[in-house]
């Protein structure tokens, strides 16, 4: 079984290694899959509709919230309140960095911690959304739609070449996207340390470098799904509870999030110049 880039994934329980025998594609489950260790024989197993309706779920929740909060801190920015913006987007931040981490590294599924976190998340981006857009010229609009549209986009066309099998998922390609993924961290930590002391790298800022960063970035995160949907396969085709979908949603929901991110900070970093 191949371990997914995606620390929400990776913690799993031994018991999802995949099973022998043909193998179709995303969501194919499998007849006399060996159950999930310690699964009661009663428990019905996951299905691809439950991964596709909790998934939607967690993403419509995180888009309802994004929405609201845009539409918030455009109101107070107007208002001459943006430090209050400020403050709800450090705070969210956080909180759903908390909620992530314990998540992550707590391998149990939870519908209520799922769709929190999506919630949270939801309010981050839209807030950032908002404090980006104010930094653009007036005649540039439309910064959030953009950034939403090109999630979509991303996430159908990784989809597609998953299922068609254009790119396999390799312990080769595993252990490069976790590589990519961890290397990109520690280089954005890097960077707020130096900002923290006044110091600006012009990593993240608008500039040449910034839009090839997160040209980079992105790359990595289309490929982080491809290792998310390889997970949540083998999950599927291993016979592990329905209630596992959950997890299985907030682990997309994690890059999705990240993916938003760097979208919006490239359209935003390309319009700046």
């Amino acid at each position: 079984m191949q371990r997914s880039g995606n620390p929400a994934f990776r913690r799993l329980p031994g018991g999802v290694a995949t099973a022998g025998g043909p193998y179709v594609g995303f969501g194919d489950a499998q007849t006399g899959v060996p159950p999930y260790p310690g699964q009661v024989a009663a428990e019905r197993p996951m299905t691809v509709d439950d991964v596709v309706t909790k998934s939607a779920a967690s993403i419509g929740v995180a888009l309802v919230a994004g929405v609201l909060a845009a539409v918030w801190a455009h109101g107070q920015i107007a208002a001459q309140a943006a430090s209050s913006v400020f403050t709800v987007w450090i705070v969210s931040m956080l909180v759903g960095f908390g909620l992530a981490m314990f998540l992550s590294f707590r391998p149990k599924p939870s519908a209520g911690l799922t769709l929190a976190y999506s919630a949270v998340e939801g309010v981050f981006l839209g807030t950032v959304t908002a404090v980006l857009e104010t930094l653009l010229p007036p005649s540039v609009s439309g910064l959030g739609l953009q950034a939403v549209m090109g999630t979509a986009l991303v996430f159908v066309v990784m989809l597609f070449v998953y299922r068609t099998g254009a790119v396999k998922v390799t312990p080769k390609l595993t252990k490069w996207v976790i590589g990519a993924a961890s290397a990109a961290a520690l280089l954005m930590l890097v960077n707020l340390v130096f900002s923290l002391f006044g110091a600006n790298l012009g990593l993240r800022g608008p500039g040449t470098l910034s839009i090839i960063l997160g040209i980079v970035f992105i790359g990595i995160a289309a490929f982080m799904l491809l290792l998310d949907f390889d997970m949540a396969d083998n999950m599927i085709r291993s016979g592990m509870p329905a209630k596992w979908a959950w997890y299985a949603a907030f682990g997309l929901m994690a890059t999705l999030v990240w993916l938003y991110f760097e979208i919006l900070h490239l359209l935003w970093a390309m319009q700046s110049e």
